[in-house]
């Protein structure tokens, strides 16, 4: 039988990790093709591909002008899904992790698809965002690439988005999703029977709206990374092989000379002439022409290919949560809190005063564990949104807890699930004034177990700020003691602390109220 791993939970705690050799599973249900990856680890990051199969179902098609997914797609979909369980069971694999992108993500039926997998296959499919993409993609690029203390660009491009990424060795250090992805091109642009060339200069002028934030730039790249099959394909056709436990180079003057033979070319020639593949002959066009803006852009002379993608991240992410899972947890966090932070850059936030409230917002949640009673991702929440309270100052200091949720909940943040941004972006909210009302949408919209969540978080975060006031980190740590009616807080700091422990008096009362303790601040008279 198989068993599904969730993002929550791989496995209680008291349940010993799986051991190796350790056989999973990977579904990538794409925009332009669903791909299976079967593996055999041996230890965390090394295996043996047992299978690997590419079922041409272009889910995009149609979504990216109707907003709908096609009736016959899905059930070319669940056929597929539905196969790939069975090679699953043939092949003895109890864990796996199956995932959707952009096609199902922008769909309005994308639900209705999900649920119907899940009915005929009893596969869970997770619908993931662009920066959960580009992690997993980062995770098995890293693999394969020897980033060493360097910056790199990592481009991941498929059907319907395409993923640009600043990372290290270590994290990601910014990332976006931008909506242009090969098949999204191909049906938006492409019109039949216009006159030839046309095509082409419309895909360049939209590509040139392509654009990497002067952050990303000002870090001096060392080079680019590519993943995706349009561009192994395109590495195949000027000779650079690219395969597993390869990495080719495929030098930008190359790909220039090849797109300008692909425009050439009618659908039909690059079928018989190149040998192309008929659903990859119509997409490699769009799609070179993006990695190519990418790479002028990033200013490098060649794109590395390492020959791995979204497939093999999920598999390397999932072993590495079911036999490391703390660690697991910990690297994910990290990287969650660097997403953060890199979101703050982009909107000038004070990364002083939102990394030390988000330490002592981690402390306060870790001491109060047996009251709150709250998980990893939890913590993780927590963390994001007292790194992102104050974001809204960029638009207006006034209502700027407003402004922050708008924000957050319109941007994308690695290792997290549109609902938790959603939770994220309430709790930076309620980091101030008001409390969650029934005319407050964005908290009534929520299901019921993360408005609580958002309450308890928000409460937690209130007292973290109010901890540092006057943005001069003057409070160094502080230990929290839960009594039968109190929460005593001894203060490790300098000064008197008076306008901290002011703005604990008028920040706790939700703290109060939903734990039921006052909250006093050891030696306080006033307390």
């Amino acid at each position: 039988m198989i068993q599904l791993l969730t993002r929550t939970k791989a496995q209680s705690a008291d349940q010993a990790p799986p051991p190796f050799p350790l056989r999973v599973g990977g579904i990538d249900v794409g925009s332009n093709a669903i791909r299976f990856l079967a593996a055999e680890f041996t230890a965390p990051g090394k295996y043996q591909v047992l299978a690997e199969l590419r079922e041409p179902v272009r889910l995009g098609h149609e979504v990216f002008l109707s907003g709908k997914l096609a009736r016959g797609a899905m059930e070319a979909a669940v056929q597929t899904i539905a196969m790939f369980r069975l090679q699953m069971e043939a092949l003895g694999i109890r864990h796996y992790r199956a995932v959707a992108t952009s096609a199902t993500r922008e769909s309005r039926n994308g639900e209705e698809f999900v649920a119907r997998v899940r009915r005929e296959t009893e596969i869970e499919l997770e619908v993931i965002t662009g920066s959960e993409e580009a992690r997993l993609v980062y995770e098995a690029v890293k693999a394969q690439v020897p980033f060493g203390r360097k910056k790199w660009l990592l481009v991941d491009l498929g059907g319907g988005s395409v993923e640009v990424s600043l990372v290290d060795q270590s994290t990601i250090l910014w990332s976006e999703s931008h909506t242009m992805g090969s098949v999204r091109l191909l049906e938006e642009l492409a019109v039949s029977g216009e006159e030839p060339g046309r095509f082409q200069r419309l895909l360049e002028e939209y590509a040139a709206t392509l654009r990497i934030p002067v952050i990303a730039q000002q870090w001096n790249p060392a080079g680019l990374v590519a993943t995706g099959g349009n561009i192994e394909a395109l590495a195949k056709l000027v000779g650079a092989e690219p395969g597993r436990g390869k990495v080719a180079s495929l030098p930008l003057t190359e790909l220039r000379a090849a797109i300008e033979k692909l425009s050439r070319l009618s659908f039909r020639q690059r079928v018989e002439q190149l040998g192309l593949r008929e659903d990859r002959a119509d997409v490699i066009l769009p799609a070179a022409m993006v990695y190519e803006r990418v790479a002028t852009l990033a200013g490098v002379s060649a794109i590395l290919v390492p020959a791995v993608g979204l497939k093999d991240g999920v598999l390397v992410d999932l072993v590495d949560d079911l036999t490391k899972h703390e660690a697991h947890e910990v690297r994910k966090e990290k990287q969650a809190l660097a997403g953060a932070v890199a979101l703050g850059k982009r909107y000038l936030f004070n990364e002083q005063h939102a990394e030390h409230v988000a330490r002592l917002a981690g402390s306060l949640f870790d001491q109060l564990q047996k009251l709150h009673r709250l998980d990893a991702v939890d913590r993780r929440m927590l963390l994001a949104a007292a790194v992102l309270h104050d974001v809204g100052i960029f638009i207006g200091h006034k209502k700027h807890h407003k402004h922050s949720l708008y924000v957050i909940s319109q941007s994308e943040i690695p290792e997290f699930t549109p609902r938790e941004i959603a939770v994220i972006a309430n709790v930076a909210r309620y980091h101030r004034k008001g409390v969650p009302a029934v005319h407050h949408e964005a908290y009534t919209g929520l299901e019921s177990e993360d408005r609580e969540r958002v309450v308890k978080l928000a409460s937690i975060l209130r007292i973290a700020d109010a901890l540092d006031r006057e943005h001069l980190q003057a409070v160094r740590g502080v230990k929290a003691t839960a009594g039968k009616s109190k929460l005593t807080l001894e203060l490790d700091g300098t000064g008197d602390l008076l306008l901290e422990r002011w703005a604990l008096r008028r920040k706790s009362g939700l703290f109060t109220d939903t734990f039921g303790l006052e909250v006093e601040v050891a030696g306080d008279r006033e307390g």
